[in-house]
């Protein structure tokens, strides 16, 4: 049987938790503020078209894609809305159930995904990869998988590199 959790944070679990909530707020806004200069993308509808970059044929489920977002689907058709007035995404009917709607990475989604992730990379490093050693990084990543396990039973998706 697990012991009762305290009803208070104190000592180390207060200090950890306090890191965390802190990078789960400050990181976000690092990353959009970034984003946004140098793209004019949201890390969000940034990771909207790297998922569709990561597709087969760029192209996802609206349903699966706001699973991989996190999402709800009235959050992220707006977001494909926004993305589709700049020409990065369409959205079409599934031919194999036209219950649902496909959206799909253009070409110039793919260019801009492609112009994009230099500079995204390089504050990924900066702000969170070079600060840490390899062992934490290891550390990070098995920590943060079992977060996300709690979190959600089904886990996380991974991520394949961008179709070519």
């Amino acid at each position: 049987m697990k012991p009762r959790a305290p009803e208070r944070l104190t000592g180390d679990d207060l200090q950890t938790w306090a890191a965390l909530a802190t990078v789960l707020e400050w990181l976000p806004s690092a990353l959009d503020e970034q984003l946004q200069r140098d793209s004019g993308v949201s890390h969000f509808e940034y990771g909207v078209m790297y998922a569709l970059a990561c597709a087969e044929d760029r192209t996802l489920r609206m349903s699966v894609l706001a699973g991989y977002a996190n999402s709800s689907l009235s959050r992220l058709s707006r977001a494909v809305a926004r993305l589709e007035s700049k020409g990065w995404v369409r959205r079409r009917p599934d031919p194999d159930n036209g219950r649902y709607n496909l959206a799909i990475l253009t070409d110039l989604g793919a260019r801009t995904v492609e112009q994009a992730t230099p500079g995204h990379v390089r504050t990924v490093y900066r702000l969170v990869l070079d600060q840490l050693t390899v062992t934490q990084k290891r550390q990070l990543r098995e920590a943060s998988r079992r977060i996300i396990r709690a979190v959600k039973a089904e886990g996380e998706w991974t991520p394949a590199p961008p179709a070519k």
